[in-house]
């Protein structure tokens, strides 16, 4: 359905699109694969903003973008998505000064991590890759209503396919602690999530996907070490990193496709990879699709009853017709 694919950049996907007057926040969007989201956005002519942990670290990638692409609308602000304080004070501090919020994506995550946990006791991928995102969109719920037209895009990943949600113990309280199996539910339940954010966002006329962005060596690898890069396929032997792995570039363009392609319009809640929707994973094929846990409506609205609960922070979307002031009230 699309014209793009496994080796298309961000920057050819949005080549002749013109986001003058939106506003996009990436998440993550300071490194790798999210920093050529933020540039691509950016070069579309959108306000693009750039929530991180490091406000120094930040601002140097901020002025480097700037200069990149000419758009001087490039701003970071702090925020940690471990912390939910931090989380919900950036929302606020958002809204303040934007009316609305067309464009979100959350990008940001953690993979493969020794054992961790958040000052409320949850496992740290969890907490990271899905919670932090499902109250970061939550909190600005306002915004995105208030925009025609708004996209949530949420970054899965193929390791979906190891793990189900495992509700009955998600923090692995009881169970042994496996980071594979940590990293593959946070990813189905980015799927979950997104799936079924789409039924609710329909309501104000937005749509929500999920997003594979392919093999990519970047940060997001941090924890592996060598020989383990190595049985994963990502370097040979000599530690040199083997063909078939995106660059960064390559491995925003999804995203980005799922942000801004009118291809999608009447498909929210898709999975994506490679700029096409993503067919049902087989046995067959280990390194492609979307698997059936991660489409199930039960467990999707089951996740979205815990998140809530976990965060204390319910999604409500206001009523028609009510307007972000730049104050951040709502009318």
């Amino acid at each position: 359905m699309s014209q793009f694919g496994r080796s298309s950049t961000a920057l050819e996907i949005i080549k002749h699109q013109d986001l003058s007057g939106k506003t996009a926040i990436v998440t993550g969007g300071t490194s790798g694969i999210g920093k050529e989201m933020a540039r691509a956005l950016a070069a579309a002519g959108a306000e693009v903003i750039l929530p991180t942990r490091n406000i120094e670290y930040g601002s140097a990638i901020a002025d480097h973008l700037i200069t990149d692409t000419g758009n001087s609308k490039v701003r970071i602000y702090e925020m940690d998505l471990a912390d939910f304080d931090s989380v919900r004070r950036f929302a606020d501090n958002f809204m303040t000064e934007y009316p609305r919020l067309e464009i979100l994506i959350n990008n940001a995550g953690i993979m493969a991590s020794p054992l961790a946990r958040t000052v409320q006791g949850y496992e740290l991928h969890f907490a990271v890759n899905h919670l932090g995102h499902f109250l970061l969109t939550a909190a600005l719920a306002p915004a995105l209503a208030a925009s025609a037209s708004c996209r949530v895009v949420t970054l899965s990943s193929l390791a979906h396919r190891l793990s189900p949600v495992h509700f009955e113990d998600i923090h692995f309280d009881s169970r042994p602690y496996d980071k594979w199996v940590a990293y593959a539910q946070s990813k189905s339940a980015n799927a979950l999530f997104a799936f079924a954010l789409n039924e609710r966002l329909r309501t104000c006329g937005g749509l929500a996907f999920s997003v594979h962005p392919g093999a990519i060596l970047s940060n997001l690898q941090c924890y592996k070490r060598q020989e383990e890069m190595q049985a994963l396929g990502g370097l040979d032997d000599k530690g040199v990193t083997r063909k078939g792995f995106k660059t960064p570039a390559q491995g925003a363009a999804t995203a980005i496709w799922a942000a801004t392609s009118r291809d999608l319009l009447h498909l929210g809640g898709a999975y994506c990879e490679d700029c096409q929707l993503a067919e049902p994973a087989t046995d067959g094929n280990e390194s492609r699709g979307v698997h059936a846990h991660a489409r199930d409506p039960e467990a999707a609205a089951q996740l979205w009853e815990v998140s809530e609960r976990l965060v204390d922070h319910p999604f409500t979307l206001p009523l028609p017709g009510f307007r972000v002031q730049a104050a951040g009230a709502v009318q």
